[in-house]
C-alpha cells in the first residue's frame, strides 16, 4: 500500500465559536495522553444480556456498566459481524472509562446473536459468505428501521438506574455502524451529544437519504476516523463530510488513518491479503479520540 500524507480535516465553526475550539483544542491535545489513560482503565463492571422492544420486535442485546453509580449512556453500533464477543468487549473497555453501555444485535428481524460464528475466518471475496451478510444488513439499513431502533435503545439506556438521564448520550459505530450513529445523531438531536464513526461505510453517497446530507439536523459532537483503503476508493468522501458538516455549523472533526486498513479498530477482523487488518497502534489513537470526545461532550 502506497504510504500517504496523514490527513487531518477538522471543521471549525466561526472565531467567536468558543465551545468548537475548545473541542478541537481539546481532541487534539489530549487524544494521546487520554489513550495512554483509557488503556488502564480498571472501573469495576457489570454485564448482562437484555432484551429490548422495538416497534418491530425485540432485539438481543448486551448492557454493560460500572458496579457502582449512575453514569451517562452510550449506544454502541456493530459492524457487520453484530453483536460477538469483540463488541462485548469494546463495550466493557467504554464501560470501564465510565459510561452505561448498550450493545444491540441490530439483525435481530432476522436471527438472534451471533449471526456470524467466527468473523476472523470470513472472506469478503467469497460470494457465499457475503451471501450471509447481504439479508442482515438489509435488515438495518431499511428506511426509517435504524432510527426506529436508536428511540427504543436510548428510550431503555433512560429507563436503567445505571444511567443518568441528565447527561447526554454518546453513540460509536463500527464500519455499517457508522452510518448509524450519524442517522441516530440526527434521529434524536436533543439526547444524543456525541457520535463518533470508524471505518464507517456508506457516510457520503449520491442518494438523497446519505448520511452526509443529515449534519444540519444534528446537534451532537461529531468525529469520523476514516481508513486508508476507503479514503483511497472515496478520496472527496472527507472533504463532503467536512462541508456538510461545516455548513451545518456542528463540531466535526474528520480524519483519515494513513496506515490503517478499513476495520483496524475490531480485533477480530479477518485478514485481507494474508495480512491483519486490526492495527493496534491506531486502533489505540482511535480509542483515545472516543475518550476525549465522550469526556468532552457527555460532562
Amino acid at each position: 500500500m502506497p504510504d500517504q500524507k496523514e490527513d487531518k480535516s477538522v471543521n471549525r465553526q466561526a472565531p467567536e465559536d468558543p465551545s468548537r475550539r475548545e473541542f478541537v483544542a481539546l481532541s487534539v491535545a489530549a487524544g494521546l495522553a487520554v489513550a495512554a489513560r483509557s488503556a488502564g482503565a480498571d472501573t469495576p463492571v457489570q454485564e448482562k444480556n437484555v432484551e429490548v422492544k422495538t416497534a418491530d420486535g425485540t432485539c438481543d442485546a448486551a448492557f454493560i456498566y460500572p458496579a457502582t453509580g449512575a453514569h451517562a449512556g452510550v449506544l454502541i453500533w456493530p459492524d457487520a459481524f453484530g453483536l460477538r464477543p469483540a463488541m462485548r468487549d469494546i463495550a466493557k473497555r467504554i464501560a470501564g472509562e465510565g459510561y452505561s453501555v448498550l450493545v444491540p444485535n441490530p439483525f435481530y428481524r432476522v436471527a438472534r446473536a451471533p449471526v456470524i460464528q467466527d468473523p476472523s475466518s470470513f472472506d469478503f471475496q467469497n460470494q457465499a459468505d457475503m451471501a450471509k451478510l447481504r439479508p442482515l444488513m438489509a435488515s438495518i439499513n431499511a428506511a426509517g428501521a435504524a432510527e426506529k431502533d436508536a428511540q427504543a435503545f436510548i428510550a431503555f439506556l433512560d429507563a436503567q438506574p445505571q444511567v443518568n438521564k441528565t447527561r447526554k448520550v454518546g453513540t460509536q459505530g463500527y464500519c455499517m455502524g457508522g452510518p448509524l450513529v450519524v442517522r441516530t445523531a440526527a434521529a434524536l438531536p436533543e439526547r444524543v451529544g456525541a457520535g463518533a464513526s470508524f471505518h464507517g461505510g456508506g457516510l457520503v453517497t449520491d442518494r438523497p437519504e446519505s448520511p452526509h446530507l443529515l449534519a444540519s439536523k444534528i446537534k451532537a459532537r461529531m468525529y469520523f476516523g476514516i481508513a486508508s483503503n476507503d479514503d483511497m476508493r472515496q478520496p472527496d468522501a472527507k472533504d463532503k463530510l467536512r462541508e456538510a458538516f461545516a455548513a451545518a455549523q456542528v463540531p466535526a472533526e474528520i480524519e483519515v488513518y494513513p496506515q490503517a486498513l478499513h476495520g483496524w479498530c475490531v480485533a477480530d477482523m479477518p485478514k485481507q491479503n494474508g495480512k491483519p487488518i486490526y492495527k493496534k497502534d491506531d486502533a489505540e489513537r482511535a480509542w483515545g479520540k472516543l475518550v476525549a470526545l465522550y469526556k468532552a461532550a457527555l460532562a
